[in-house]
């Protein structure tokens, strides 16, 4: 079992849609039992993924008090591929993790888990504090969606000295070029300057993925964002088998 973590100190990156992909590529074209966890109390990640309301029970906080998530975990539509949804109760996160008073709660917890599925892929919040170090501890690689902006090199430092602060084993850490739009002279500019970062295009068929529900690889799995979503896949089941 592997653990990886799809995490920015920044929002706005694609953060949830780049999760939600990986994880249907992994249950999908991998084959392997997979599991999308999040973390993130917007709960995009089951929106993505055409989970309805009605199917979510509520108390995703619950997990870390009582080391049970198994109640909670929820079918897809899609062969092999579960859900663990958030909803606001992970808003006091932090919290209940600094009273529990234990550093690798999640990590105890996919440890568990480790027993039905392969794979598990954690949409985490963009915040900085008890959660992300939790998330550090436990990821076996942490991808990082980096729009080409000034300001993802900035993000980019900040997530890198966390992982110096919070673990003794420190994850490999991906960087991939989010919303990339080659029409634009800086983002042609970043892409030069990092050619070995995988691409995630700025593309209608990743936008559609919200309208739709669905991973873009289920839509249309001739598109570009389609390809990337495929090519990112490939590259971290190649990291993860060095």
């Amino acid at each position: 079992m592997s653990v990886i973590a799809v995490y920015s100190v920044k929002g706005g990156v694609g953060k949830t849609t780049i999760a939600a992909n990986l994880a249907w590529h992994a249950a999908t074209i991998s084959c392997r039992r997979t599991l999308l966890w999040d973390l993130d109390p917007a709960g995009g990640a089951a929106f993505l993924l055409g989970i309805t309301p009605q199917n979510v029970r509520p108390g995703a906080g619950s997990v870390f008090a009582d080391g049970d998530p198994e109640r909670l975990i929820v079918d897809t539509p899609y062969d092999r591929l579960d859900i663990l949804p958030a909803d606001e109760t992970m808003r006091d996160l932090d919290k209940v993790l600094a009273t529990i008073g234990k550093r690798k709660r999640l990590a105890r917890i996919a440890d568990t888990l480790a027993r039905r599925y392969e794979r598990i892929i954690l949409d985490c919040p963009p915040v900085l504090g008890e959660v992300s170090a939790q998330v550090l501890r436990a990821a076996d690689m942490v991808v990082l969606p980096l729009p080409p902006s000034p300001l993802s090199t900035r993000a980019q430092a900040l997530v890198e000295a966390a992982i110096r602060h919070d673990t003794k084993r420190a994850p490999p850490v991906l960087p991939v070029l989010s919303m990339l739009d080659r029409r634009r002279s800086l983002h042609r500019d970043v892409a030069a300057a990092h050619p070995d970062w995988p691409v995630i295009p700025l593309a209608s068929a990743v936008e559609q993925c919200a309208v739709l529900q669905q991973p873009v690889g289920a839509f249309a799995p001739g598109s570009a964002g389609a390809k990337g979503f495929g090519q990112l896949w490939a590259r971290i089941e190649h990291d993860l088998a060095q």
